[in-house]
């Protein structure tokens, strides 16, 4: 274990794929052991799943699985969210919570749980299951050192993590919550324009996927701004920037930053 002193029963309300990604890193970091995971859901085929690819303890009822735990994770469906706090909400003030519940806001879940609830607000994104993951975090209040850095570890357990105040969160949901899906779309359309001039399919796919994969690491890795990067490969007269003139033609750059905008917009209204 890497630091027993973030030693915790753990619990996960919902067993749905962001609780899948999370169990499996957990366990996979050495953060915590299949005993110590109970995960409440009302799929007995899903909680089969769980069990049998992870060891972990399951059960229909959320209150048993919330009562023995220390950190309880809220990973369930937004619409049924409001039900879960009525049933459970006394019982999870006495614990770290953390919900990866979209567009619900801290406010409301200090409400249904009681002024001296412990609440960590998480947005992380599909990469999470394969550990390339991008998590938010807006820390409640009375929420101490401690208990942040063992929500840290968790998320970190499945990627990178960054603190941001809660009035940030409706634009990481538009921007890393949603994002995903517009990389798989650019994805699909690249490989679309190679199979056009040519390629096999699955030769354009790899070509395509390898590329983001690797354009995405110079960023992280370089530390340098994208333009700078993209103007390095953009040679007088040359290949690049006659495609690069295309797409801004096609409004790429407008389009991408209005996609953030209404994903953002959309969050602020579900919450609300």
């Amino acid at each position: 274990m890497s630091d027993p002193t973030l030693a915790h029963k753990l619990s996960f309300v919902g067993g749905g794929r962001m609780a899948e990604a999370l169990i499996n890193g957990v366990l996979s970091a050495g953060n915590y052991t299949a005993e110590q995971i109970h995960v409440a859901d009302p799929n007995t085929a899903r909680l089969d799943h769980l069990k049998t690819q992870y060891g972990v303890q399951i059960g229909v009822t959320n209150h048993e699985a919330v009562v023995s735990s220390d950190v309880v994770v809220l990973a369930v469906k937004p619409q049924v969210m409001a039900e879960v706090l009525k049933e459970i909400g006394d019982v999870l003030t006495k614990r770290l919570v953390i919900s990866v519940v979209a567009g619900v806001r801290l406010g409301r879940m200090i409400e249904a749980c009681g002024p001296q609830a412990r609440i960590i607000r998480a947005m992380p994104n599909t990469p999470a299951m394969i550990g390339e993951g991008m998590t938010a975090l807006a820390i409640g209040p009375g929420v101490e050192e401690s208990e942040m850095r063992c929500a840290r570890q968790i998320f970190e357990s499945v990627g990178k993590v960054v603190r941001v105040d809660e009035r940030f969160m409706d634009a990481v949901t538009g921007l890393s919550g949603s994002g995903p899906a517009y990389v798989f779309l650019m994805i699909e359309a690249m490989v679309d324009g190679g199979v056009k001039m040519g390629l096999p399919r699955e030769t354009a796919s790899l070509l395509a996927a390898q590329t983001v994969l690797g354009a995405a690491r110079m960023v992280l890795e370089t530390g340098d701004h994208p333009a700078r990067l993209k103007d390095q490969v953009a040679s007088p007269g040359g290949t690049t920037i006659a495609g690069l003139h295309r797409l801004e033609q096609g409004g790429l750059r407008g389009v991408l930053i209005d996609a953030v905008e209404a994903a953002a917009r959309r969050s602020q209204e579900l919450g609300d």
